[in-house]
This record gives structure tokens, sequence and C-alpha cells, in this order.
């Protein structure tokens, strides 16, 4: 029986592990949105910090505001790793669409606007990306714009390379992607977002970037990505 979705409604799917610190900026950034018909699916991956306490409080300090939209947190009981956290949120997300978004991060008001529009636009096209700047976290505002997301054929080709050029954290995708392919698995521990991206890209799927940056990327000292690979602008 394939999967029932709600039309226009983008599930923004947010991993969390000890991100107490940044999480604040990230829900703001979510709440900030033009685009006005998303729900939030927040996912914590037994954190040892008090982040999912934040949540809350920022849940009741926002209650008029978010009246209009369904928020899950779903607290897992034991640290199963990325794979298996955003794999929970993609398994709850009911929308039409599905966006990703880091907690560390944050995103522009415009974020979702764009890409769904982009979508209705170009119904081949099942998953989108977008440009990002990224600051280090003690100087948010030395903002430095990535310059190796890529465009068009050249996605395709870089991937088939073995290389990487969608920054995970700003995809967003139709539900329907995730009910073909499924998400990304733990057999490449580091690299799951590189392997949802080329499942994707192996399933036929067209995928895209957009080069407005609608997303703010945090370089700080506990990211995930720096336990497995370091690049100057990404954490993939």
């Amino acid at each position: 029986m394939e999967t029932e979705r709600e039309s226009g409604l983008v599930s923004v799917v947010i991993t969390n592990y000890n991100r107490g610190d940044f999480v604040i900026e990230c829900l703001n950034s979510i709440l900030s949105q033009t685009y006005q018909k998303w729900e939030m699916i927040f996912i914590d991956d037994a954190s040892t910090d008090d982040s999912v306490a934040i949540v809350y409080e920022w849940l009741q300090r926002n209650e008029a505001s978010l009246r209009d939209h369904q928020v899950v947190i779903h607290q897992l009981p034991r640290n199963i790793g990325f794979a298996g956290a955003i794999n929970m949120g993609f398994y709850l997300a009911k929308g039409e669409y599905i966006a990703v978004q880091d907690s560390d991060d944050y995103s522009h008001p415009l974020r979702l606007e764009r890409q769904v529009t982009f979508l209705q636009e170009q119904p081949e096209v099942e998953l989108v990306g977008t440009n990002y700047y990224a600051f280090p976290s003690e100087t948010p505002n030395k903002r430095e714009l990535s310059t190796w997301i890529k465009y068009g054929d050249d996605i395709r080709k870089v991937y088939g390379a073995g290389g990487h050029c969608v920054c995970h954290g700003t995809i967003l995708f139709r539900g329907r992607l995730f009910d073909q392919i499924g998400g990304p698995t733990r057999r490449i521990k580091g690299a799951e977002d590189y392997e949802f991206i080329a499942k994707s890209l192996n399933a036929r799927a067209n995928i895209e970037n957009l080069p407005e940056a609608l997303y703010y990327y945090r370089l700080h000292a506990h990211q995930r990505s720096t336990k497995y690979y370091r690049r100057k602008e990404s954490k993939g």
C-alpha cells in the first residue's frame, strides 16, 4: 500500500545529539519560515546534555506561534547514531516533502519556500539542496560562501567519480523518494549523508542545487564530521 502523504506539507527532520548550545537558533529559523505549511520532527539521539529540556522550554514559549504546526519530539532510549536517528525522523514524516535540518545550523527564512516552489515547478526533480554560508561558531558574522556545491549535470558526474557536492543539511526532497529507496544505512559510518545522495542518484532520481545561499552552516569543534574528515567549508 502506498504511503499517504499530506499535500504541500514539509516535514522538517532535525536530529540532535548534545547540541543544547545551538538548538534554539535552529528551531527559531524554522519558526521564521515564510512557507507556513510545515511540521517539525525532532529526534534526540539520547543526548547527555540539556538539549531536550531546552526544546520543551522553547515549545512553551512559542506555543501561540506553533498552534498551526505539529511538533513531534522523539527521544531515543539509547544512542544509535546519525543514520538510525535520521531514518526515525524520515519514517515519522507525513509530508509530501521532507527537509533535513542539522540542529547546530540554521536556515534562511526563505529556504522552504524557495525549495518547495522549485520542486513544484520542476516535477522531474526529486531532491533539491542549496548553497550555504559557513561561519565559525565563535564569530557568527564571519560568513563564507561555499564554493564546492555543484549544479545540473555536474552533480551526477561528481558523485559518479566518488565526490560530494550536495550539502546534506540543505536538502529538501519528495517524500516518495524515501518511500521508494529508504534512508541512509550504517554501512559507511561518517558518510551516511553522501550515501543517501548517491543512492538517490543510483535510483535515477534527478537532483539539483539552488545557487542561492539559504542555509547557515556552523563550524565548531564538536560537529559530527570532524570525527571522520575535515573539509574547510563543509561537514557534508
